[in-house]
């Protein structure tokens, strides 16, 4: 009975817009939620469209989203939609309950319902409404040492984007094929590449996609040979230049001691006195003994550092016909006479 007397209150009243119980749509856009309907003869009473947000929490309440009641609409029972929601229809008596809802937003997901009151008949609607977000904020970077016959993994991720989103990699240099060894993760985003070679050079393309979208990114990959082979090479070099230059030096005769260099002046200036002439003997007498480099000398015991000027006549030329040659003699003590 009870059945039949709600088949009754109904029948005359009806919603005639396609049943859609799922509509999706990205941040940012417009949707429109339809609700559209016929009345009969029987159908007397005022005319009241409302939409309600059933809420996913049963110990909640249903939220008034926007409501026709008595030829007037009321648009403001929903803080967090005031200025984004309307009626398609500004005049829903034509049988148009339609609702747009403009700039939708993530918290905007959620079960909408149209009810539609012309009394006796009483009909609804429920829709699910989903917003998704499209990737953005995509980043690409690389995890791992980019040297030769290393692993490493090309990462791409979106900080923005509602599941499930998937990535796909590509490379757009060179063979712009993928690596032997690379491995996909659509999931992740990761790229893993097994003992990568300079072949694996060049940039790389993400792409996040999901329902509503896509974004991308870009990084390049510069794959060098190992340092420490280098470090090697280096190290070779320098041990070959510093062995060779060893290895002449070795070769090269040591300098003459400054002994030596004393001795041998002292005997040349001894071996000119015994040739003195007139020619030498002016040179002579301005190189006296006593300016000889003497802190190296090796001397006997007890004798004098010191040397005195040396006594040389001077010659008589006017009645010489030669120049008599004075050699210094030398005392027991040391001192030259």
């Amino acid at each position: 009975l009870a059945l039949c007397l709600m088949e009754s209150l109904t029948k005359g009243l009806k919603i005639t817009s396609t049943n859609q119980p799922m509509v999706e749509k990205a941040q940012g856009e417009k949707v429109t939620l339809p609700c559209t309907f016929t009345v009969s003869q029987e159908d007397q009473g005022p005319l009241d469209v409302e939409w309600v947000l059933i809420p996913t929490d049963n110990q909640k309440k249903e939220q008034t989203i926007i409501m026709y009641s008595v030829d007037r609409i009321y648009n403001d029972y929903y803080e967090a939609m005031n200025g984004r929601v309307q009626f398609t229809n500004p005049d829903p008596r034509s049988g148009d309950g339609s609702i747009d809802i403009l700039n939708l937003k993530s918290a905007d997901t959620g079960t909408y319902q149209c009810r539609v009151k012309k009394a006796p008949g009483v009909e609804s609607q429920k829709i699910q409404l989903t917003v998704l977000v499209k990737p953005a904020r995509t980043k690409c970077y690389i995890e791992g040492s980019q040297e030769t016959g290393r692993d490493l993994t090309l990462k791409c991720v979106s900080q923005e984007g509602s599941p499930l989103l998937s990535y796909n990699w590509r490379k757009l240099t060179g063979t712009e094929e993928l690596p032997a060894t690379s491995l996909l993760n659509k999931d992740t985003g990761e790229l893993s590449m097994k003992n990568v070679s300079e072949d694996y050079s060049g940039t790389y393309n993400c792409v996040a996609a999901n329902r509503v979208g896509t974004d991308d990114c870009f990084v390049v990959l510069n794959v060098t040979p190992r340092k420490y082979l280098l470090y090697s090479s280096f190290l070779l070099l320098f041990l070959h230049f510093y062995f060779c230059n060893r290895k002449k030096q070795e070769d090269v005769p040591p300098p003459k001691s400054r002994t030596s260099t004393a001795r041998s002046y002292i005997g040349s200036n001894r071996s000119s006195l015994g040739s003195m002439s007139p020619s030498n003997m002016e040179g002579y007498a301005k190189t006296p003994y006593n300016q000889v480099p003497s802190e190296d000398f090796e001397r006997s015991p007890g004798q004098n550092p010191n040397f005195p000027p040396s006594k040389v006549a001077a010659p008589n030329l006017s009645r010489m016909g030669a120049v008599p040659v004075m050699i210094p003699a030398q005392s027991k003590d040391g001192s030259i006479v």
